[in-house]
């Protein structure tokens, strides 16, 4: 990571932690949806690598506030999604971790139950994941310079892979919480409620199974991977 992005990261903490508790203004004085609009236009000339650490630092934090709407147009919502998505994931899992690592049962840690920590590695592996596919869309949109259409089949690859995710990590995220998880005072329902809601946003995973099916077979076996191997990013 960039010192820029770093610095980017650092800031997104300080603002996202302020408006935890007092809403979305502390992120429209911070300038946030000026990242994509250019330095010669009073923007911040910031690139979609930067939008996604932003935003997953969003998914996070502050996971029920509009900041993929305050910082991206229309046609980027679901990749804006996927990030907010890969985020959301990220502190569930980390808060599952440290959970069956303090939470004692039959005198010894969670997590030292062999089953539990299958269960952790398999939330663990579809968090990482999303996370990849979060990099490597924005990856592509930066080649593209921010055209969706051109970026479609990553948009289309990288939200039903964070859907089909997150059934497995909110189920597995619920299960080694126990009945803290759905509790009002806990943080972890703040992260997996809008989970469930971003998987049907911009399309469930029928929708964009449909776009990614018709786009494999207009290339055809051969075809797709010539396209792959061409990309760019």
């Amino acid at each position: 990571m960039s010192d820029a992005r770093a610095l980017l990261c650092d800031t997104a903490r300080a603002v996202f932690a302020e408006a935890e508790t007092v809403g979305i203004a502390p992120i429209e004085e911070a300038g946030f949806g000026l990242l994509l609009v250019a330095e010669e236009q009073g923007g911040f000339g910031g690139d979609w690598g930067d939008v996604n650490a932003v935003l997953q630092i969003a998914g996070m934090a502050v996971p029920d506030l509009p900041v993929a709407e305050l910082i991206a147009g229309e046609t980027l919502q679901p990749a804006a999604t996927v990030s907010l998505m890969a985020g959301a994931m990220d502190r569930a899992l980390t808060l599952s971790i440290d959970h069956v690592n303090t939470r004692q049962q039959f005198g010894r840690p969670l997590g030292k139950f062999q089953a539990v920590q299958q269960s952790l590695a398999v939330m663990a592996c579809e968090v990482r994941a999303v996370g990849a596919v979060a990099a490597a869309l924005a990856a592509r949109l930066d080649t593209a310079k921010l055209d969706a259409a051109a970026a479609g089949f990553e948009i289309a690859a990288a939200k039903l892979r964070a859907n089909r995710a997150v059934g497995v990590v909110t189920s597995i995220a619920h299960q080694v919480h126990g009945a803290i998880g759905f509790t009002a005072e806990y943080e972890l329902h703040r992260l997996t409620v809008p989970l469930m809601r971003w998987r049907g946003a911009h399309g469930n995973d029928d929708h964009w199974a449909q776009i990614l099916g018709r786009q494999v077979a207009a290339l055809g076996g051969r075809g797709l991977w010539d396209t792959m191997t061409a990309r760019d990013a």
